[in-house]
């Protein structure tokens, strides 16, 4: 059985929102954006799991566009949480990559999803 890149990365990403989460809640009182990221952040794996049992290409690419949102959410959370200081540039930078690296995993995916669609 192949490896599937995508599923291990967006559900070690959602492991570290979790752990951002509990971070922001106990060390720096942040209940609200903490919600927020949490919501996007675990969404984005979610979302890519459901496209494992699409009913069609076309429902495919359609879960994966909307994983696709919830990433360019995600990075706007982090991005957020980064200039009002709950995260120091270190922590940014490092989710920060991460959810770069999903989103052009995903983005990619999508692409030839529809390009092996236009050749049917």
């Amino acid at each position: 059985m192949a490896v599937n890149i995508i599923k291990i990365k967006s559900f070690d990403f959602a492991l570290r929102i979790v752990e951002l989460y509990k971070f922001l809640c106990a060390d720096k009182k942040e209940f609200v954006l903490s919600k927020q990221i949490l919501r996007s952040g675990t969404a984005v794996g979610a979302l890519i799991r459901e496209a494992e049992q699409a009913e069609s290409k076309l429902d495919f690419i359609h879960k994966l566009s909307i994983a696709q949102k919830e990433a360019n959410e995600t990075d706007y959370w982090l991005e957020l949480l980064y200039q009002s200081e709950y995260l120091n540039e270190t922590q940014f930078q490092s989710l920060k990559k991460d959810i770069l690296e999903i989103n052009k995993i995903v983005a990619s995916i999508i692409i030839t999803t529809k390009q092996r669609i236009g050749k049917k």
